[in-house]
Order: structure tokens, then sequence, then C-alpha cells
């Protein structure tokens, strides 16, 4: 028989952007799925609650399981926070089929982005690859730098880490060959930062950021093309998985996508439906104001807000 799975206080965000006006604390189990389990359409697994779980959070689940999901899930309160498509690129096909699959302004806009970094670092792309765990200290002490910066760190709490347990798990990772770390400077400063681990085949887009002071030379995509081909040219890598969530970065460098959802699955209480209700209703305000905002052109208002 399995034992009880111990759930986290998770924050149930009202969020516009990057911006979070309010949270529920609710006792979660995450279930994510990866990007192996979202192509293969396979439900997860569900292991059993411990009594203080309030339910389950499960992460890219694909868009057409949602019925089956709430089915396995025995009754419980069934209800999706998001909606996006999680994006990936095929590693196998080699760069120059790779590139065929961007479209024309993609490819002609990165063309130009990087000749431009290019120039101004004296006419070659200066862009500096680790792997090996004795260079990953040097990796790690730069992209730090640029981490504490960036807004995904600032805004969001998601920036490259610093603790003792996230540094000693990326030495052993680079000792076992299983992560990959890349630095892009400009005019001799460092710009960007990529770090990504690998998981059987598989690459994971797990931490990005530049320096907003480089910000109009677009950095971090002239980087991530750059990454890519050293990926590509490796020849036994499968995938780049870019996770959850949508992103105009992540449309343009993928080769695929799938529709997926990311679900709560609550046990039934009046506190759980009051929870459902209140997120309900701000979502449903939100995506109204995203639709004004479109229709009304008042995207780079909308976005000065949020990171204000």
């Amino acid at each position: 028989m399995s034992l009880p799975v111990l759930a986290s206080s998770l924050p149930l965000r009202f969020q516009i952007g990057a911006r979070t006006l309010g949270s529920i604390q609710r006792n979660l189990v995450r279930v994510p799925l990866d990007l192996a389990d979202v192509l293969g359409g396979r439900l997860p697994m569900l292991p059993p609650l411990d009594a203080a779980a309030d339910g389950y959070q499960v992460t890219s689940l694909p868009e057409d399981r949602q019925e089956a999901m709430g089915f396995a899930a025995g009754g419980m309160i069934a209800f999706v926070r998001q909606n996006y498509v999680r994006y990936y690129a095929d590693l196998s096909i080699g760069q120059a089929h790779y590139l065929e699959t961007l479209s024309g302004s993609t490819r002609n806009s990165l063309k130009r982005k990087t000749k431009r970094v290019a120039e101004i670092s004296g006419g070659t792309l200066d862009v500096r690859r680790f792997r090996r765990a004795q260079d990953m200290a040097a990796f790690h002490a730069v992209a730090r730098g640029i981490s504490a910066r960036t807004y995904q760190e600032k805004l969001l709490g998601s920036g490259l880490p610093e603790d003792a347990g996230f540094v000693q798990r990326m030495y052993a990772m680079a000792a076992a060959d299983t992560v990959r770390a890349w630095l892009l400077y400009v005019g001799g400063e460092p710009a960007a930062y990529l770090y990504c681990p690998i998981n059987n085949h598989t690459v994971i887009y797990q931490y990005v950021g530049h320096d907003p002071a480089f910000g109009d030379l677009s950095p971090g995509s002239v980087l991530h093309l750059a990454a890519m081909q050293d990926l590509q040219d490796e020849g036994n890598l499968a995938r780049f998985d870019f996770t959850e969530g949508e992103g105009q970065h992540k449309r343009q460098l993928s080769t695929g996508g799938v529709a997926c959802v990311d679900m709560l699955l609550l046990r039934r209480s009046l506190a759980n439906q009051a929870t459902t209700a209140a997120l309900g209703t701000f979502d449903a305000g939100t995506k109204l104001a995203k639709a004004v905002v479109q229709k009304y052109g008042l995207g780079d208002v909308a976005r000065k807000i949020r990171r204000a």
C-alpha cells in the first residue's frame, strides 16, 4: 500500500503579468508532467493524500485529457487555472533544417540582432560555454550578477538560485555531464545567461535572464540561438523543452507544441469551493481586461503598469 505524499503550502495567486495582487494558500501535492508525458498524452498517477492536504496541482496536462483527469480524481473539484501551449524544439534535425522551421521574419530578426551584438563586441559573437564541473563556479558567479538585476528575480523570485543546495546539485550534474550553461558578453560586459539541465536526452529550459541595460539588443534571444546550435551540434540530444507557460520567445524558437492546462483537483469543502469561485471570478476579469487591451491597442501601457 502506497504511503500518502506530504502536501506543501502553495500560493494560488491573483496575478496580472509579473505582479501578484494577492494569494490564497492551499496544501497541495504538485504533480508535474514532463515533456515525454505530454507528448505521449499520458495521465499522471495521483499519489495518496495525507489528511491535511487540500488536493493536487497538476501542471502541463494535455488539454484533451481534462475530462479523463477529472474522472480519475474521483469526484474532486476540478478547476483549470491556466491554458497554454507547452513548446519544444526538435534537436535531432540539425541547425540548417531547424532554421528553416522558423518563420522568415524570425530568422531575419535573429540574424540582424546577432550581427549587431557581434559588431559591438569587435565583430565576433562572444558566447562562453560551460559544461565541466570545474568551470561551473565561474559561470555561476557571473550569472548570479546578471540574475540579481533581472525582473524575473525582482518581481517573480525566479532568478538563478544562489543557495548551497543548488550549487551542489549544479556541480553534481556537471560531473555527470547532465547540464549545459552559457554566458553572452557584449562589448566585454556580461549581458545574458542560460542554464539548462538535461534529463534523458531532453534539454530543459530552466534559468534564463539578461541585464536590463542591454535590453534593446535582445541578448537573451541572441544567446538562445547560439545555444541551440551548440546543442544540435552535439548530435545525441532529442528535444529542447521550453517547459510550462507561453511567451513570444518560446513560440518563435520552437518546432512544435501541445495545448496544455494547469489543473487544481481539490477535496470538496466549503473553503475549497469558495477558493475556486474567487479564482474563477478573478481569472474571468483578467481575461476580459486582456481582450480590452488587445482591442484598443493598449499593450505597451499594460506592460509598463505590470512592471512598474
